[in-house]
């Protein structure tokens, strides 16, 4: 299926310029169409980010929903999870069979009632299935998550997630005949091979994580991916890994 790729650039809840300016590289590496520009960083609650993103949100969302429209794959290129918000209830509304799979050094659970940073970010897949309300839709059943990389865990994201029925996995062989959408948010690689605003150690080593990509491909429908958090100066390393979503 031929591919669709766009890179958003406006900001949702970015707090440092890093996101934007990876997501620069990244895009234009890939060829992607720059969608937005990007405003200036800072370290904002949840409610006003997401009242000042909400087009930026929306454009992400609909992003999706033009790729789908037209009968090609999404592959969007974006600074922060936020965007969740909105692409995944999308998802749901086009492919409501679908599975998400997040890669992830974070579960990005939260709600407004836990969270302790008061970041969008760290709330939006939370928001995606129902958690709290995000404006954007609540479409995604949790069963229907799948984690994998995810390796910091609050105590009540892990509450939630439990009570939820969300699924982790170890081997992308367990997506076998499914039709998945790709949540990769790029702190799923370890902080020594690639910097994160939130680093956690432990991480995968990008020729994992390239492996994980290609067995899933191998495996399942990739329906469309969203891609963020690459850090400045390594756009090439991203793009050779994320080469198994783009063939």
């Amino acid at each position: 299926m031929e591919r669709q790729l766009s890179g958003l650039l406006c900001r949702t809840s970015d707090r440092t310029p890093e996101g934007a300016g990876g997501a620069r590289e990244l895009a234009e590496l890939l060829g992607a169409r720059i969608v937005g520009t990007p405003a200036e960083p800072r370290i904002a609650g949840w409610e006003e980010d997401l009242r000042d993103a909400h087009g930026c949100l929306l454009e992400a969302g609909g992003q999706l929903d033009d790729a789908w429209q037209a009968g090609r794959m999404p592959i969007l290129v974006a600074a922060e999870c936020s965007i969740a918000v909105s692409t995944l209830p999308m998802l749901v509304r086009r492919h409501p069979q679908a599975r998400v799979l997040w890669l992830d050094a974070h579960a990005d659970f939260h709600t407004p009632a836990t969270t302790s940073s008061g970041y969008l970010a760290g709330m939006c897949l939370a928001g995606a299935c129902g958690l709290w309300d995000t404006g954007f839709g609540a479409d995604v059943d949790p069963p229907r998550v799948v984690m994998h990389g995810v390796r910091e865990v609050e105590g009540p994201e892990r509450v939630a997630l439990d009570r939820g029925g969300v699924h982790l996995i170890q081997d992308a062989s367990q997506l076998q005949g499914l039709e998945v959408f790709v949540h990769l948010d790029l702190d799923v690689l370890d902080p020594d091979v690639m910097p994160a605003p939130f680093p956690v150690s432990g991480g995968l080593l990008a020729e994992q994580l390239q492996g994980f990509l290609a067995q899933a491909a191998a495996t399942c429908t990739i329906l469309g991916a969203e891609i963020t958090s690459c850090a400045p100066g390594h756009g090439a390393l991203v793009a050779d890994t994320i080469a198994p979503l783009l063939r």
